[in-house]
């Protein structure tokens, strides 16, 4: 009886382990792993580099070019050639002209996928812009899922916008993707009901409704936090079970979980 009771609470320590295992965050680089030599923001270089360095996923942000190209981009405006422009007024031609901090480039979201058809390790967190006009989010939303749909590259990608009509046209154009809400002012029930697959909140919301991170896993959601880069914060948001951290700085997020373990 005595071997059979030992037997019992170590199986039952074992599974407790494992259940805390699985409970520490994954890690997103924001805009890919930039914080790092020869990367930039949203450039090819930190989409390798995020790959590199096996974290869950690595974020890019999207625009639709005036002549209806889809480019990698985070701010509304870039410059070229000195000129400030606005990247959903300007052609491709135009954009081609814009260079990143390390060299590169403006990539276009084909050119992404390119690169990231090579990755091994990444998931890609697409983040829709939100643009001046609601067809424009249409074109741009049904170019990159059937991009991402030609490719067959739907298992290893994921959306998020701050744009209600961009989570309304995933769920419409491929109903099994996965997609979160950023805006941080619905709670979990109510993006449950329009199909999300979680919430994406800036950690400042978790911290205001850190009862959300329970509610959303209630209902079989996932909860990620936005952009995590202070120790302080990032040990807060592992102590309160989120799923995915996004963060600029991968490796010190990685650090602390490890620590925590």
């Amino acid at each position: 009886m005595r071997k059979k009771l030992t037997l019992a609470v170590s199986l039952l320590l074992l599974a407790l382990c494992v259940g805390e295992i699985a409970a520490q965050p994954q890690i997103i680089a924001h805009r890919g792993y930039w914080k790092t030599d020869g990367s930039a923001q949203n450039s090819i270089a930190a989409l390798l580099k995020a790959d590199s360095i096996g974290v869950y996923g690595s974020e890019c942000d999207l625009w639709l070019s005036s002549d209806g190209v889809p480019v990698v981009n985070h701010d509304a405006t870039a410059i070229a050639n000195d000129e400030k422009i606005t990247l959903e007024e300007s052609p491709l031609a135009t954009l081609k002209k814009v260079t990143l901090a390390n060299g590169e480039s403006l990539p276009t979201f084909e050119a992404y996928l390119d690169a990231f058809e090579q990755c091994k390790n990444v998931k890609l967190i697409i983040e829709f812009k939100t643009h001046k006009a609601k067809e424009r989010e249409d074109e741009l939303a049904k170019k990159v899922i059937d991009a991402i749909h030609r490719r067959n590259l739907c298992d290893r990608v994921e959306y998020i916008s701050f744009g209600m009509n961009f989570v309304n046209r995933v769920r419409a154009l491929d109903p099994s993707a996965k997609v979160y809400y950023l805006s941080g002012d619905l709670a979990p029930e109510a993006l449950h009901a329009m199909g999300a697959a979680g919430i994406d909140y800036h950690f400042n919301v978790i911290y205001k409704h850190p009862e959300w991170v329970t509610s959303a896993h209630d209902l079989g959601m996932k909860v990620n936090v936005w952009t995590v880069n202070k120790p302080e914060d990032i040990e807060k948001m592992i102590d309160l079970k989120v799923d995915y951290i996004t963060t600029d700085e991968p490796l010190l997020v990685r650090e602390i979980i490890n620590e925590k373990k």
